[in-house]
């Protein structure tokens, strides 16, 4: 076995030379790659680090959109029903005794008529609101800057049976 293998060997003398070479080739290849590697890293890291170090002081300008202008709210058509015309439900929801009886006198001597008075569901009201059937915006507008009041609204919440007749409605808050 011996001899054949020599034999071999003898007749086939390229096959050891072609995997000498090649790994010589291979050895060359990788110290080429890594001197390359070493001579560009060097003037990559300095690039690099420049660029992060201008960056860094550099302030950034972010760009503010400005934001949307807010539209104005439209005026309130103007009141086309007289005050003795109109009827007013008086909620008190502020909880104190006697608020809406006294709200509805203070109405009465502005000239409106009282559907009713009667106590809020809730009893917490921050403010007073002046809410009002549709239709009756302008007289809204009206009945809120007689008294005072800057909480504005359609009708909500309350069932129109309930306002016993009346347009307009006044949940007296704290």
């Amino acid at each position: 076995m011996d001899a054949s293998f020599a034999a071999e060997e003898v007749i086939r003398p390229w096959r050891r030379a072609a995997i000498f070479a090649g790994s010589i080739a291979a050895l060359e290849l990788v110290l080429l790659l890594a001197a390359v590697g070493l001579m560009v890293a060097k003037p990559l890291s300095h690039a690099i680090r420049s660029h992060a170090e201008a960056t860094a002081s550099t302030p950034v300008k972010h760009a503010v959109a400005a934001p949307p202008p807010i539209p104005k709210p439209k005026p309130p058509p103007a009141a086309k029903i007289a005050r003795d015309r109109l009827s007013i439900l008086v909620l008190n929801g502020n909880g104190q005794n006697g608020a809406a009886a006294a709200a509805a006198a203070r109405l009465q001597r502005l000239g409106y008529r009282i559907a009713a008075t009667a106590n809020a569901k809730r009893q917490d009201y921050a403010a007073t609101v002046v809410l009002y059937k549709p239709g009756f915006a302008g007289e809204g507008a009206r009945l809120a800057h007689d008294l005072g009041v800057k909480v504005v609204g359609p009708l909500d919440g309350i069932p129109r049976s309930a306002l016993h007749g009346g347009q307009l409605a006044v949940i007296l808050g704290a």
